[in-house]
Order: C-alpha cells, then structure tokens, then sequence
C-alpha cells in the first residue's frame, strides 16, 4: 500500500511519516508512505493507493478528491488530535480502512494490535 501525505510544507507530516513507517515495521505491514507539500501533490497522485491531507490543508479536499476520484484513489483529512499527537496507528489505521473497504489481513492485523496495545 502506499500511502501519500500531503501538508503545508511537508515539515510536520514528515515527523508522522517516520513515525508510521516505524509502526509499520515494528507489526510487518507492507507499505511505503511519503509526505509532500500540497502543491506537488499533482506530481504524486499516480503514484499513491491513499491520500490523506494535514488539517492545516484540508481546504484542498474538494480538489484533490476531484483528481483523485478520476484515478480512484480514496483521500481524506487526517483527525486533528491524531495528527497533533503524531498517532502513528491512528493514521495507519484510517489509510488501510480507506484502501480496503471490505478489509484486508492489515485491517485485522491493525484491530488486533489495537487490542493488544491496550491491555
């Protein structure tokens, strides 16, 4: 899966890009995720499964839906409290949902982990 951050500059989301691929090594899930400021994003488009926009960007959402919808690729605002905290899993979690809508091994996978992290 790859997964594309889009934000103002590409500053702060490339701290919760670490933190994801990080998260996603530590539990075997597949996926290559990268950040870019919101004017590259029709640079990037062909190359994503997701697209998940910062709150500071989320103004872009009806445009980058519209050229996204035409490749159908899924794109959402990541939760601002997710995004202040850099939540990792959160983030992760909502990509994968939004890739496999009836939900694939990682989506279990992530549940599972979930439930494990909080005991």
């Amino acid at each position: 899966m790859r997964i594309l951050l889009c934000c103002a500059a590409g500053m702060s989301t490339s701290l919760l890009v670490r933190k994801m691929n990080k998260f996603a090594e530590t539990h075997k899930i597949d996926c290559t995720i990268w950040a870019i400021p919101a004017e590259a994003v029709h640079h990037h488009i062909d190359k994503a499964d997701v697209i998940l926009l910062g709150p500071q960007v989320r103004f872009l959402l009806p445009d980058v839906t519209k050229m996204a919808s035409k490749k159908g690729i899924p794109v959402s605002i990541i939760n601002t409290v997710d995004y202040g905290k850099f939540n990792a899993r959160e983030v992760l979690d909502m990509a994968v949902k939004l890739v496999s809508h009836e939900g694939g091994s990682n989506q279990a996978f992530l549940r599972a982990s979930n439930n494990t992290a909080n005991k």
